[in-house]
This record gives C-alpha cells, structure tokens and sequence, in this order.
C-alpha cells in the first residue's frame, strides 16, 4: 500500500478518535442527569439513603413517559463522603458525561466543593439537604448555579431553641457541638443566640471532634451542674454515643438536636431504651398523614420493603424537583435549567409545599419530632 493511502487513513482513524472523544455521550432519547453522593465512608447512611430516594421518583418519573417522551438516566457515582473526590465527580460529570443538572451531594462541605465547577460549566446543582448558611449565598452573593431544597442550619438552630424555651419549657441548656464541621458550628451558633435572646441559660458549652467515641470525660464534668436540657448539634455517629453514654450516667433530661439526628444508626447507636425524650428537627416525618406522604410511604416500602426515612424523602424530592425544572426549561441546558428552578413556585413535596426564594434556598416548614424508645412518637410542624 501507497505512503498516501497509509496517510489518508490515519487521518481518518485521527479525525474519528477525536469525533469519538468530543460526542456528547447518551441519545436524544434521554435526558442525562448527575447524581454525586455519599455512598461510602463517614457519612453514607445519608448519601445511600438520599439516592433511593432519587432513584425511586426517576423509576416513577420515567414509568409516566418521562419528560416530552424522553428517558431520565442518571449517571450516578460516589464521592465516599470526601469533598474532593466529590469536586473531581462533577468535574467528570459536567465536562464527560454531558448532564444537564447535577443532584447531590447530600452534606453541606461536599456540595459546596463542587459550586465552582458549576459556576464554570453553567450546570445547576442541587441538594436536598446540604443546610450550612452559606451553601446557596455567602458574601459574595448569590450562588447562582447552586440550590437547595431544605432549610438552613441558622433556621434549624432557632427552631430547636424555641422549641426548647416553649415547648418544653426550659431555661438552662448545655450545649455538646461538633467542632469539627460548619454544621455543628451553625447550629450551636445560633441555638446559643435565641436561647439567650428568648431568657435561657447556656451552663456549658462543650465540644468534640468527628469521629470521637468517648464522651464520659465530657459527660461527667456537666453531671453535676444544674441544667434541663441538652442540645447535639451534630451527625448521629457521635449523637448516638453521646446520648447513650449520658443516660448510663444517669442524665435524663431531655436530649434535643437537629437533621443529623435522622438516621437508622442513632438507634444501634444509642439503644432504643436510651431514646427517651428526645426531639429532634427533620424535614418529614412519617407520622405525617398528608396524602402525598401517605403515598410516598406505600411506593417506598413497596419498592424497598422498609419505612422511608427523612434522606429517603428528600432525595424523592429534589429528584422531582430538579426534573420539574427540566420539564418547565425552554431548552435542554444547563442554564435553561438553572432558570427554571429558579422560578419555582409552590412545589407540592413529601417534605412540604415550597418555593425557591431569590436565594436559591426553599421556603417551607420545620418538623420537630420526639423520640420515645428509639420510635417516632409524635411530630409537631413548626414556623415558616
């Protein structure tokens, strides 16, 4: 074979491989989104969870004709609870896979590891329960590729103190906070504020770090103090131990904490019969007899065969919410898409009827719910 022949066809393998590189990957029979969680390491009870979740309303979405005939595929991966793999995932997902929204991840330091790879594709990202203040707005501004559909640490923190004040009727607190995560720290943060502003006491403010097992030292030097309630802002990994470890040390006043709380672990953790009195805000309760719920909860045990948690529901609704989105966009982009979900308005969701305000954030109502032997015994909605 002629030099020339040999050339022509190396430019053709060339022009191939790279036609081949650069194709947008998928058919224009589908609709391709992202979904970066947790789904190994410290924190994949909420990454697994929050995917069932997803993948249980997309199944649903999808079985209806998904969107204008088109299919939902979901190009899923695990950022095993590490905020860079997480950035290097959306990186991979916005520049390689072609979506056109990114779901998850589920904490609050992850998802806003890979806001600025969003910023730089023009992909929106959404979380259903990344809660620090500053995930959706800081300083600087608005994030403008980046949403949320649940409440934020700050209104978390004010609600649990109110709760405590007149609810429960107490006036001294201690408060046992993660000081390891901006989670702990917004909690505590504005739980000691209104608490304060209310007329309680702080008597102690004491701190741990992730992933701390031992909690006696800490347990035994507030044992002696007079106080009325306690207050975990914190995951359950912890919040399960030190629960436990304060009523083998015969603290019983009632344990109060936040969405953290909300995992099958807290109860292996602490022990049902350590469970008592205790409350806890979260986005969706079970007990919630709203008919959409009630609905939720027979197609998730129907597909799962067990009881939907909080992260089960809110990975059901940001699924929806961010195919709503899609469904609503004037075209199939990312920034047709982010121009959606902005204008969203009245949601009807298993955690609640929101809309999107002019910070990327839900505008929706808090539920508190008590414990008694490790089981849900009562929700109470509160505030919005």
């Amino acid at each position: 074979m002629k030099r020339s022949v040999y050339t022509g066809l190396l430019l053709v393998l060339i022009v191939a491989f790279f036609i081949g590189c650069s194709a947008p990957a998928g058919n224009e029979d589908e609709i391709r989104i992202g979904v970066n969680y947790e789904l190994s390491g410290g924190v994949a009870s909420y990454g697994q969870s929050s995917v069932d979740g997803i993948e249980l309303a997309i199944k649903q979405i999808n079985e209806a004709g998904g969107v204008d005939g088109k299919k939902i595929t979901l190009v899923k991966y695990d950022n095993k609870s590490e905020p860079a793999e997480a950035t290097t995932l959306a990186n991979k997902l916005m520049t390689q896979d072609n979506v056109v929204a990114v779901i998850g991840p589920a904490t609050s330091g992850a998802f806003k590891s890979q806001i600025p790879v969003a910023e730089q594709n023009k992909i929106p990202v959404a979380s259903g329960s990344a809660t620090a203040d500053d995930v959706t707005v800081d300083a600087s501004g608005v994030k403008e590729y980046a949403f949320r559909i649940c409440f934020s640490d700050s209104y978390q923190g004010t609600a649990m103190a109110n709760f405590a004040l007149n609810n429960l009727s107490k006036e001294k607190a201690v408060v046992i906070m993660d000081s390891s995560s901006d989670y702990g720290k917004g909690l505590a943060d504005n739980f000691i504020k209104t608490f304060e502003e209310g007329g309680g006491t702080i008597v102690a403010h004491e701190s741990y770090v992730s992933k701390d097992t031992d909690f006696n030292a800490i347990l035994t030097s507030i044992r002696g103090q007079d106080f009325d309630v306690i207050f975990i802002p914190g995951y359950y990994e912890e919040a399960g131990l030190i629960i436990n470890q304060a009523r083998a040390q015969g603290i019983d006043v009632p344990i109060i904490g936040a969405d953290g709380f909300d995992s099958p672990e807290l109860v292996n953790l602490a022990g049902a019969d350590a469970l008592n009195d205790v409350y806890f805000s979260n986005h969706y309760s079970s007990l919630d007899k709203d008919p959409i719920v009630v609905q939720f909860i027979e197609d998730f045990k129907k597909e799962y065969d067990r009881e939907p948690d909080a992260f089960n529901a809110l990975g059901y609704d940001v699924a929806k919410f961010v195919v709503d989105g899609i469904s609503r966009a004037e075209k199939l982009d990312g920034e047709s898409v982010k121009e959606a979900l902005e204008s969203t308005t009245n949601f009807e969701g298993v955690t609640g009827s929101f809309s999107i305000d002019e910070n990327h954030n839900a505008i929706k109502a808090i539920k508190v719910i008590e414990l008694q032997n490790g089981v849900q015994e009562s929700v109470i909605t509160a505030g919005q």
